[in-house]
């Protein structure tokens, strides 16, 4: 983590910019060669947060209906539920054939 030197409020990264930004003040501070491998960390773990694991593998242990699948027409599939949007919007049912792995969703 980074503090404003001037108000020592939180600084957050500003990556169009390559800078640190103070939250409070909106002072811009530079990076110095630990502050970019810091701000490259930084980016990954948004990115990767963006990113969402549905299924990891072929998990055995998971529910599953009889549904069709619409790639291979097997009429067996595991599901998940996955809050994909609002939290006030319904959730997302995610199928994965158990026989072809095909996933496909339903709103």
């Amino acid at each position: 983590m980074k503090f404003c030197p001037t108000c020592k409020s939180l600084m957050i990264p500003d990556s169009k910019n390559g800078q640190f930004l103070c939250r409070k003040c909106e002072k811009p501070q530079d990076l110095n060669k630990d502050d970019k491998d810091l701000h490259k960390k930084i980016r990954v773990a948004e990115a990767k947060s963006r990113e969402m694991a549905v299924f990891e593998e072929r998990a055995v242990t998971l529910p599953r209906t009889a549904v069709e699948c619409p790639k291979c027409g097997h009429n067996e599939a595991f599901w998940v539920l996955r809050q994909t949007r609002a939290a006030d919007e319904p959730e997302t049912k995610i199928y994965r054939c158990v026989k072809c792995e095909h996933s496909w969703r339903e709103y």
